[in-house]
């Protein structure tokens, strides 16, 4: 007897004005509003380094011939260099401090239960919505009191005050995804809570510390009021401050200010281009849980 043939079923019609899948939408469809996204976001990078490598007066929109009297100018006759010294003490400054005191307040939160711990994690959270402006005038009388005034120590203590909460969280998050089986274990071979946590803890923690360490430095460097309102000599000032003093009531030098802003953005790209993987890793690890 002969195999009975085999069925063919036919596959439903597609029901008319239903929506294509997403494979069947035509590429341009997709790359052309990538393309003048990517164009908009682009054009002011490309107008900035127009106006700081074309000779000033130039009216090209092609930077040629290419000139770096503009950076010359901003580095030596405007003392950027001083204000780019500034910058990167207050940015690591503020990085460490603020790691290491997030580390310690994170891991605090993140392993013991004690009174109060939910209301005191609210009030870090409320923090956030306490914009900067409105802590100059209580810091400043703080800092006046200890004769801090015009020194780079207050900007890292204010700059720190102002990251801790936001990163005492985040690293919070990062240590609760840690199994706390792993500590057990060392202490059980014979450390001590801080060698289990140094030993076992700190090694996992790479990723959101990087994270965490990157977002403060980034926040330091860019912040203008405090070191505009504590820092009045001028070779304590930053960067952020030195761009704003390239500007006047009578005239702007577009040349120099262009300059000036390359020189502050570089260093926060490549901070980004380096620790890119290790930067989303460790964002990613910290919004799990917790």
């Amino acid at each position: 007897m002969a195999p009975a043939p085999d069925r063919v079923v036919s596959e439903p019609a597609r029901p008319k004005g239903r929506h294509r899948a997403w494979d069947e939408v035509p590429r341009w469809q997709i790359y052309l509003p990538l393309s003048l996204y990517l164009l908009f976001t682009l054009v002011p990078f490309y107008w900035i380094l127009l106006f700081a490598l074309r000779p000033a007066g130039s009216t090209s929109l092609v930077p040629w011939p290419v000139t770096f009297d503009h950076f010359e100018k901003v580095w030596t006759e405007r003392a950027f260099g001083t204000y780019f010294q500034n910058s990167v003490l207050v940015g690591v400054a503020t990085l460490v401090m603020t790691t290491l005191v997030a580390l310690a307040g994170g891991y605090a939160l993140a392993r013991f239960d004690f009174r109060a711990k939910r209301a005191f994690m609210l009030a870090l959270l409320c923090s956030q919505f306490v914009p900067g402006a409105l802590l100059l005038v209580p810091l400043f009388q703080i800092f006046a009191n200890l004769r801090m005034i015009n020194s780079l120590g207050s900007v890292i203590i204010a700059e720190t005050v102002f990251q801790l909460p936001l990163s005492m969280i985040l690293i919070s998050g990062f240590i609760r995804n840690v199994p706390p089986s792993l500590e057990e274990a060392a202490w059980v071979d014979g450390c001590n809570r801080f060698a289990a946590f140094r030993i076992v803890v700190l090694p996992l923690l790479r990723p959101g510390l990087i994270a965490v360490g990157s977002f403060a430095f980034v926040h330091a460097w860019n912040h203008f009021l405090f070191a505009l309102m504590f820092l009045s000599d001028q070779s304590k000032q930053t960067i952020p401050v030195g761009l704003n003093t390239l500007m006047s009531a009578d005239s702007v030098d577009l040349g120099a200010l262009a300059a000036g802003g390359i020189i502050a953005a570089v260093p926060v790209v490549i901070v980004f281009a380096f620790i890119q993987k290790w930067l989303i890793t460790g964002f990613s690890a910290g919004a799990v849980k917790g």
